[in-house]
């Protein structure tokens, strides 16, 4: 995919603070810390775009970015930061939740987990939310430039059978490298074409 423009066009809480629904959406959603914000920016080739931290739990909101002025990328608020309260962790389960049941040009969801880390509680719940709801994911391994070729393909396979997928349904990507961007755009590419 050829990014000629990635806007940021606003930032969300509730559902009528979203943007028009008239083009595909594709929304990214992980643990905090796991790389959401340097994919997303790798995805399409800025910097910037999307804001990173080193502080896990930085994305509070739902934010909203036009690309090419036909799809619209959604990074959305981290989850499983532990110095979080509660209270603020609820609210953010109630905006994601909300946003992910009601909105009807997501076309899908992008599920980002850390090579190096088993899938946590939160990921396996998440995970069996969306597909109880029938909504459309690809899974991203980040970082995977941590390992060499051989231990990825290890805990590729081993996070694969405990999210109950084949590994290959499993895209490894880094940020550093932009190894497996060309793979995930063709997914995101394939979710967002016109159904015939």
């Amino acid at each position: 995919m050829k990014v000629i423009s990635a806007e940021f066009v606003k930032s969300a809480v509730r559902p009528f603070d979203y943007p028009d629904d008239s083009v595909p959406e594709v929304a990214f959603v992980g643990r905090s810390n796991v790389g959401k914000s340097s994919l997303i920016n790798t995805l399409v080739n800025r910097k910037k775009l999307a804001k990173t931290s080193n502080t896990p739990g930085r994305t509070q909101l739902i934010n909203f970015f036009m690309i090419n002025d036909n799809i619209s990328f959604v990074d959305l608020p981290g989850y499983g930061y532990a110095r979080v309260p509660s209270s603020v962790k609820k609210g953010w389960g109630k905006m994601v939740e909300d946003y992910l049941e009601g909105r009807k040009n997501l076309r899908l969801v992008v599920m980002i987990l850390d090579i190096r880390r088993d899938p946590s509680e939160e990921d396996t719940q998440l995970i069996q939310w969306l597909r109880m709801n029938t909504i459309a994911m690809v899974f991203v391994l980040t970082k995977v430039d941590k390992y060499s070729r051989s231990r990825m393909n290890v805990s590729r396979r081993m996070i694969g059978e405990q999210l109950g997928v084949l590994s290959d349904e499993l895209i490894p990507f880094s940020a550093k490298t932009r190894y497996g961007r060309d793979d995930l755009w063709r997914v995101i590419e394939d979710a967002c074409s016109p159904v015939s």
